[in-house]
C-alpha cells in the first residue's frame, strides 16, 4: 500500500502503448543516416529525443535542431496503433483530476497527439521541453511536484523505463514500474512492479490517496 497526495505518470509505455510509432520514426531516422536501427532504437526509450539525438548524430556537420524538428513532426503525425496500457484509462478515470499529472520525455506536439488518440486529458503535464535536464535527472518530476504545489515526498511515480525510475527516485519519490507483462530486469530498481492496471486500486484517505497493489514484487 502506498499513500500519496498525487500520482505522476510517465506516458509512453506507462499509460499508453506507442512502441510501434516510436520504433517506426526512429527506424526511419536511423536509416536516413545509415545507422543500424537495431543499435539505435533500443536505447532511446524513456529519454528525450533531443538527448538521444545528441548521442547518435553521426557527425558534427549535422544540425541537431533540424533533425529534432524532423523527428518531432514524424512522431506527432503518426498515432496509428497507439492504445492504452491494459486498464490505464479506467484507473485514471477513478482519480480526481487535480491528483494526477503527466510527466513525459516527449515534446508537447508528440505527447498531445498520442494522448488525444486515446482520450487522456491532463490538468497538469510536464513535457520534454519544459525542463533543462530530462530523465534520468530528477528535473521533470520535481517540476511536476512544483506545479502541483506538493512536496516530492507527497507524490508517487508510475514508470516503465530505467531512466524514468531513476528520475523519480532521484526526485525523492516512490516509483511503481509497469512492465506490460514482459520481463524487464532493469525495472527491478523500482519500489514495486505491476504488469497492468488491473492489479491496482485507489481510494481517498485523510492524507490524499491510497494505492493498493496486488504485487508482482
Amino acid at each position: 500500500m502506498f499513500s500519496c497526495r498525487a500520482i505522476l505518470f510517465d506516458l509512453d509505455g506507462t499509460l499508453i502503448d506507442s512502441i510501434a510509432t516510436v520504433d517506426r520514426a526512429w527506424t526511419k531516422w536511423a536509416l536516413r543516416h545509415n545507422l543500424n536501427p537495431d543499435e539505435v532504437v533500443p536505447q532511446i526509450h524513456g529519454r528525450r529525443a533531443i538527448d538521444s539525438l545528441r548521442r547518435f548524430v553521426p557527425n558534427s556537420d549535422i544540425d541537431i535542431e533540424e533533425e529534432f524538428r524532423w523527428l518531432e513532426q514524424m512522431e506527432a503525425a503518426d498515432t496509428e496503433g497507439v492504445v492504452e496500457i491494459d486498464g490505464s484509462l479506467s484507473f485514471l478515470a477513478g482519480l480526481p483530476s487535480h491528483q494526477w499529472a503527466i510527466v513525459t520525455s516527449g515534446t508537447s506536439p508528440v505527447a498531445t497527439a498520442r494522448m488525444g488518440a486515446v482520450g487522456i486529458i491532463p490538468v497538469v503535464a510536464v513535457y520534454g521541453e519544459d525542463v533543462e535536464n530530462g530523465k534520468p535527472h530528477p528535473d521533470p518530476y520535481l517540476e511536476a511536484a512544483r506545479r502541483m504545489q506538493l512536496e516530492p515526498s507527497e507524490c508517487i511515480v508510475f514508470e516503465d523505463t530505467r531512466a524514468g525510475i531513476l528520475s523519480g527516485q532521484a526526485a525523492g519519490m516512490k516509483v511503481i514500474a509497469v512492465n506490460g507483462g514482459v520481463e524487464k530486469p532493469e525495472l527491478d530498481l523500482a519500489d514495486a512492479l505491476i504488469a497492468n492496471y488491473r492489479q491496482i486500486t485507489s481510494a481517498q484517505n485523510p492524507d490524499g490517496l491510497r494505492v493498493d497493489i496486488t504485487f508482482l514484487k
